[in-house]
């Protein structure tokens, strides 16, 4: 079993800056989510009504769900950031559970999760910036005492390593362990496996990646 993803196509070396690039699975499974997701929210959304039906019904309750726990957890003042989450949260749920469908999930590839912990860890200190100021935010780094600098540093440059080695692990683990399965017992068996493996893990890791996501930059506010 290879571990990287399989190139599909590569991009025609004419083309400026990326000519010559290899499309991967993890790209092209990307690209169907979001179309996937961008084709169901503007259909969903076009015929919102004052008495919703089921679809808007079922479509208030994620809304109201996502920024309720945005709230809960970053606080009120901090519920401009539920957009974001929200996205975050869908993206990883479906990425996550691609496997049920057996394509490779894109967060079984690193490159997909290290620039989603990428982009928390810009994040936090553009926010944290945002918020106390260029000097004050500085100064943070060296509470409760100078001497700690160095440690907070390596702390802070931790935050992206363990975000998406937590997800990619997680994932990829799950990923190994079906195609074993797959390998050594009939095809029916590992249906099992993929309630766990898929559907828990992948709930599960989304919920944490973008639990620590909020945690992250509200801390970094405050």
């Amino acid at each position: 079993m290879e571990f990287a993803p399989k190139v599909y196509f590569f991009i025609p070396e004419r083309v400026p800056f990326i000519g010559g690039a290899g499309v991967t699975e993890t790209v092209t499974t990307t690209w169907a989510i979001m179309a996937l997701l961008v084709i169901f929210s503007m259909l969903a959304a076009r015929n919102f009504k004052e008495v919703p039906g089921p679809v808007q019904n079922i479509l208030e309750i994620l809304v109201e769900g996502i920024e309720s726990l945005t709230s809960t957890t970053m606080g009120e003042d901090k519920l401009g950031f539920a957009p974001y989450m929200g996205t975050l949260a869908l993206y990883l749920l479906f990425a996550n559970l691609a496997g049920l469908f057996a394509f490779r999930p894109p967060t079984a590839d690193l490159n997909t999760t290290m620039a989603l912990a990428v982009i928390t860890f810009i994040s936090i200190h553009y926010y944290g910036i945002k918020a106390k100021g260029l000097g004050a935010y500085l100064k943070g780094f060296t509470e409760p005492i100078p001497l700690l600098l160095p440690l907070n540093i390596i702390g802070e440059l931790a935050i992206p390593i363990s975000l998406s080695f937590r997800l990619f692990g997680n994932i990829l683990g799950g990923v190994i362990i079906m195609y074993l399965l797959y390998n050594v017992v009939p095809i029916a068996v590992p249906v099992v496996p993929h309630i766990y493996f898929d559907l828990f893990a992948g709930i599960l890791q989304t919920f944490i990646f973008v639990m620590l996501s909020m945690v992250f930059i509200s801390l970094a506010m405050e």
